[in-house]
């Protein structure tokens, strides 16, 4: 069934995505406004289109299974100095960047697995990677002890701003020649 109000619609998805510092699920947008499923991709399609136009400084994405709203790219520049000025830019070490490529393409994978991989020890960084919800500990390895397996979360996904892992580049096209 058509809409009918759809700009009051369109303005309620837009408020919803503005106000929410993650993304919204389709059947999240459905729950809170009471719209059919296909409206809101229909209105989700014409807000996006809204967005693309010249003049504005933001996009509505598609992140981790859901809609949201997020800088124009173009933009950076002026938005990292704001980050920069509030002192709220809280960026990965390289280390812990290893570390979490490492679990992002091997996942689930094992303390041990990640180890052998980067050659050091890593507990610190997986404390600060489970602190930071980026990791989760997604369940227990076979193996003797039963070692913890880690994996990816959505905070992840929104992190490096995915859709899924599947945007994640080929593990042959990072490897050095």
């Amino acid at each position: 069934m058509p809409v009918i109000f759809p700009k009051e619609a369109m303005a309620a998805l837009d408020a919803l995505l503005f106000v929410s510092p993650r993304p919204l699920s389709a059947a999240t947008l459905t729950r809170l406004t009471g719209l059919a499923p296909d409206d809101i991709a229909a209105l989700l399609k014409e807000l996006g289109t809204v967005y693309d136009q010249p003049g504005h400084g933001v996009r509505l994405v598609q992140i981790a299974q859901g809609y949201q709203l997020v800088t124009d790219p173009q933009l950076h520049a002026y938005v990292e100095k704001l980050h920069l000025e509030r002192g709220r830019e809280q960026l990965l070490s390289q280390p812990a960047l290893e570390t979490l490529s490492i679990i992002a393409y091997y996942q689930p994978a094992t303390r041990a697995r990640i180890e052998a991989i980067r050659g050091v020890k890593t507990d610190h960084l997986l404390a600060t990677l489970l602190e930071r919800g980026l990791i989760k500990e997604a369940g227990r390895g076979d193996g003797p002890g039963r070692p913890v397996l880690y994996a990816t979360t959505s905070g992840f996904l929104e992190y490096f701003g995915l859709r899924d892992l599947r945007d994640l580049p080929a593990l042959e096209a990072l490897k050095k020649p």
